[in-house]
């Protein structure tokens, strides 16, 4: 299998580097114009549903990584509604923002590839309000999950996948 990785999470980090390759090429078939039209002032546009992934990205590679080594389950939450305004989406070139949703989560394949499986169930603490812990293993397969309910949203019927 390569690198000790179980086929639990051989099949996460094949199933996540799928989804890059597939969906980055869907993305680029639609217009600056298609991506940036809003549905409604208080939804999220394509491109920043694709930023929205990218941040989503940043606090879970962050999980991956410092669930591994810290002795007590990390507290690492992320208020995507904050991340998104923030990040400007929205206004950004729409290459980089796809360029960076592939880097994003190129690193974290590579991260979990490289995970030791004594890790898998290290925890981590996700909850806003009180403890919610998960396993390193199940945050990533809720990860690639996740992603790909909102890459529906980008472009429907993507992927059969039903969240949460």
């Amino acid at each position: 299998m390569g690198n000790g990785m179980t086929k639990e999470m051989r099949s996460i980090v094949d199933d996540l580097n799928r989804t890059i390759a597939g969906f980055v090429e869907k993305l680029r078939t639609l217009s600056e114009e298609e991506l940036r039209m809003k549905p409604s002032p208080e939804k999220w546009s394509r491109i920043e549903v694709i930023g929205h992934l990218i941040d989503s990205a940043h606090s879970n590679l962050r999980r991956f990584i410092v669930g591994q080594y810290e002795a007590a389950p990390p507290h690492i939450i992320y208020e995507q509604d904050f991340w998104v305004k923030a990040n400007a989406y929205q206004h950004a070139p729409v290459d980089t923002v796809i360029t960076l949703w592939i880097l994003m989560n190129h690193r974290i394949a590579t991260v979990l590839s490289q995970m030791e499986e004594k890790n898998y169930d290290k925890s981590c603490d996700t909850g806003r309000e009180g403890r919610e812990l998960h396993s390193l293993i199940w945050l990533a397969a809720d990860y690639v999950k996740h992603m790909k309910h909102h890459l529906n949203q980008v472009i429907p019927n993507s992927y059969p996948v039903t969240y949460p």
